[in-house]
């Protein structure tokens, strides 16, 4: 990661912060998905690394291993495992998010047999026996760390863990307070910069990163953008798209995306001990359409968010093949422009080279919600 300024940029998927790590005999546990906890890797004392592919555009071998029709943000990610990419990580972690990324994790553990491997199990809804259920994975998780790396994840270590990440998504909805101003100070390109950078760091590394960059831009001027956007959809972590959309005029002032705002929607949870806190916590903030019982919730919140920001339009973002938001955009979307709000739903392949086709249809929707050049 390169800081220039007030600029972030991240080019490499073991960058020098993971270098480090590594080189002062640190381990690190690779995961993608949400619902997995960090603080309780964390808490092991192993550095939690979320997957992702940087914008790689190559999928020849993970081609070979999935079929065309899953999602290339997945095959993108299993590309950089096979080439051996992710050679630095000590194990991963796979969960039931989607089945794309399930058939990435396993066709990643057949080929490349990481020492340390674990399913952990989701449930996909929240009530009293799910929660139960989920309870019971999370400790197996924990044991699973703890017999493997030799290093448990006590009650103390995962409280500390959990008081990280706290301030992280405090200082996240600090860094979107800046976003939402009628002026912003801070662009949907740099938000989801800051948060790429951090999602291979510990908590207290994170939480500061994003404190000492909200102090700078709080004397900062702000942008007059000539129309104000909101980005919903899955895992987009290409900066670029961002960049580029944001050069017609407009500025992002608000998400929900997977690589983004969605990220840092858990709330502490209740619990006599920890684990349990942590486990009705992120099952009760897991803000993603597997949890196919809680559209409304998302779709509250989708609105009231749109709405606190003042948006003049959403874009519903997603990869070709991805089934869970192909088919929640169509509810955001009749939802949205029931209540006034323009929506354009966009299918993307996973790379720049469709970045073109995409600019000139959102050239269109600023022109037609009034921010055209």
């Amino acid at each position: 990661m390169a800081v220039i300024g007030t600029h972030l940029e991240l080019k490499e998927i073991y960058d020098p912060y993971v270098r480090e790590w590594k080189e002062k005999g640190g381990q690190v546990v690779g995961y993608s998905c949400l619902t997995t906890p960090v603080e309780l890797i964390e808490a092991a004392g192993l550095l939690p690394y979320r997957i992702k592919a940087l914008g790689n555009p190559w999928t020849e071998l993970a081609d070979g291993e999935m079929s065309l029709f899953n999602c290339s943000f997945c095959r993108s990610c299993l590309q950089l495992a096979l080439e051996g990419t992710y050679d630095f990580l000590d194990g991963i972690i796979e969960t039931n998010g989607c089945d794309h990324l399930r058939a990435m994790f396993e066709n990643w553990q057949h080929n490349r047999n990481l020492p340390f491997f674990h399913y952990l199990k989701v449930p996909h809804f929240f009530r009293d026996d799910s929660l139960e259920y989920y309870l019971g994975e999370l400790e197996l998780l924990r044991e699973h760390l703890a017999s493997h790396f030799s290093a448990e994840a006590d009650n103390d270590s995962l409280r500390r863990a959990i008081d990280d990440w706290n301030l992280v998504r405090e200082k996240w909805r600090e860094l979107c307070s800046l976003r939402e101003l009628s002026e912003p100070k801070v662009t949907g390109g740099e938000a989801l910069a800051l948060e790429l950078a951090g999602s291979h760091m510990t908590g207290r590394d994170f939480a500061q990163l994003l404190g000492n960059f909200i102090e700078e831009r709080k004397g900062e001027p702000g942008k007059k953008p000539k129309a104000r956007l909101m980005f919903c959809g899955p895992a987009t972590d290409e900066v670029a798209w961002m960049e580029e959309i944001e050069s017609l005029g407009a500025v992002i002032v608000a998400d929900t995306l997977c690589f983004g705002s969605r990220a840092f929607m858990h709330k502490p949870g209740q619990g006599s001990e920890p684990l349990e806190e942590l486990a009705r916590g992120y099952l009760d903030s897991i803000f993603c359409p597997r949890m196919y019982q809680e559209y409304a919730k998302r779709r509250d919140y989708i609105l009231g968010t749109a709405q606190r920001a003042q948006v003049d339009g959403v874009i519903y973002l997603f990869n070709k093949f991805c089934d869970l938001h192909g088919t929640e955009s169509v509810l955001v979307r009749r939802d949205l422009e029931g209540a006034k709000i323009p929506v354009l739903v966009l299918e993307k392949e996973y790379s720049s080279a469709d970045l073109g086709r995409v600019k000139t249809r959102v050239q269109a929707f600023l022109e037609r919600i009034g921010g055209g050049a």
